[in-house]
């Protein structure tokens, strides 16, 4: 039986009952009232029940959502810790690249230096030394045009002296 007919069988014995005079109460029969709400116990829809039942499913599923999203929002915040350790690991990366790119360049820089210093100096000494054998060379031609010319001054008089004795 559906539970508005019971409800409606409810009213009417209700309205059936004695009223007991100057009150607002009415006698009612106790069996048939025990009778009606019995039936109206059976006759709770299996939709009530189950609504019951969907109740506290959606609240085991509305737990189960809200820990899996804590657990989303947990991985989600380590992942953005781990993704700023990254960017700061990159960053530090990057300046220390830089800086190790500027020793270099600052190393290379002082090679070139000492490089150059070094072929001045090398350069130097060589044109020392060059103009020490440049000397020497000097030193000797002039001493063999000196040499040459005592001889031919030697032959020239021996000559001159040679015809002055034979005439």
């Amino acid at each position: 039986m559906d539970i508005l007919q019971l409800i409606d069988r409810l009213e009417e014995l209700f309205n059936e009952s004695k009223a007991i005079p100057l009150t607002h109460n009415v006698m009612v029969d106790e069996e048939r009232m025990l009778d009606l709400i019995d039936q109206m116990r059976i006759a709770i829809p299996e939709e009530i029940k189950k609504a019951q039942q969907v109740l506290a499913q959606r609240d085991r599923v509305a737990a189960q959502a809200q820990e899996e999203a804590n657990r989303t929002l947990a991985l989600a915040r380590e992942k953005a810790d781990q993704m700023a350790h990254k960017d700061a690991i990159a960053m530090e990366a990057q300046r220390r690249a830089e800086q190790i790119i500027k020793q270099a360049r600052d190393a290379g820089e002082a090679s070139r230096v000492d490089a150059d210093n070094y072929v001045l100096d090398s350069l130097g000494k060589l044109q020392e030394e060059m103009e020490r054998l440049l000397n020497q060379v000097r030193n000797g031609i002039r001493t063999l045009e000196d040499e040459q010319m005592r001889k031919a001054g030697t032959d020239q008089a021996a000559a001159v002296k040679e015809t002055n004795e034979n005439p």
